[in-house]
Order: structure tokens, then C-alpha cells, then sequence
């Protein structure tokens, strides 16, 4: 399943509340909802098996602290959980690097580009964010237009 194509099974409720607007927020939902399978994978083999808890509660936090980030009424209060968010897909893209003798190749490289296109987003959404005390409606971020074409459209490997 493509990016494209995931995004078509997501229920309304959370593609019309605001926060969804956010690329970066969609992309965190995205990759730890492909992780599960992944991380069922290395699950099953007792050298992975904490690896794949670590990997499993990164992923899930990424989304997780920016959802909570986009709730804070101050711009230094929403840079505070961006930055979370931004250490969980740090965290996450070291541990996938440290799983690639069980995942295969292509699994690995797709989940490290997905979390570093996070990363480069909160990289430049984290500094803005600081210096804002008042909520952005609308705010201008990376695109991702080659990232698109290189990742996102491409069907998801699977484990």
C-alpha cells in the first residue's frame, strides 16, 4: 500500500480535525502505523524482541507529541513536544539502522527515509515554532516533492 492508498482508509473524524493539516503529523501516523508490521517480525525472534518494544513506542510517539504539541496554546509549549516528536523519529530511524539483519534491505532504507523527511520537516517547524506565542491557523513547510516521488508513491514494503 502506497502512501495515497493509506491515506484513503483514514476515518474522517481524524482527517477533519485541524492537526491532520499537518504533513509532518500525517507522516508520523503513517509510519507507525506501517511499523506493526515490522516490529511483529522482529517480535518473534528473542534477540529483537526488545528492539521491536523500542521501535513500536518511537513510532507511536512521534504522532503522539505532535498531536499534544498542536493542542498547546504558546509557540515555546508546542516546540517543547515537537522536539519530543523529534527525538522518538530519531530514536526510531537509529533503531531501524541497528534491525536491518532481520528486516529486509528495502524495509529498512523505506522506514529511514520516512523518519528523516519527519525529522528535516520538525527541524524547520521546531525553530518557527519558538518564536510564535500565538497559534498559526496555516503555517508554510518543506514540501515534499522529491520525497513524494521517492517514497511516498512507491507501494510500502512489507516484513
Amino acid at each position: 500500500m502506497s502512501y495515497q492508498e493509506w491515506l484513503t482508509t483514514i476515518p474522517v473524524e481524524l482527517t477533519q480535525d485541524p492537526l491532520w493539516n499537518l504533513e509532518v503529523y500525517r507522516l508520523g501516523v503513517f509510519v507507525a502505523d506501517i511499523g506493526w508490521e515490522d516490529v511483529i517480525l522482529l517480535n518473534k525472534n528473542n534477540l529483537t524482541r526488545d528492539a521491536a518494544d523500542q521501535i513500536i513506542r518511537a513510532l507511536n510517539s512521534i504522532s503522539a507529541n505532535i498531536a499534544e504539541g498542536y493542542s498547546r496554546s504558546t509557540g515555546k509549549d508546542r516546540a517543547r513536544y515537537f522536539e519530543y516528536a523529534l527525538g522518538e523519529a530519531r530514536e526510531a530511524r537509529d533503531r531501524y539502522f541497528k534491525a536491518r539483519r532481520i528486516l529486509k534491505n528495502e524495509v529498512v532504507l523505506h522506514r529511514i527515509k520516512l523518519l528523516t523527511q519527519i525529522i528535516k520537516i520538525l527541524n524547520v517547524f521546531i525553530p518557527v515554532q519558538r518564536k510564535h506565542g500565538i497559534r498559526e491557523e496555516k503555517g508554510s513547510y518543506v514540501t515534499m516533492s522529491e520525497f513524494e516521488n521517492e517514497i511516498l508513491q512507491l507501494e510500502t514494503p512489507t516484513t
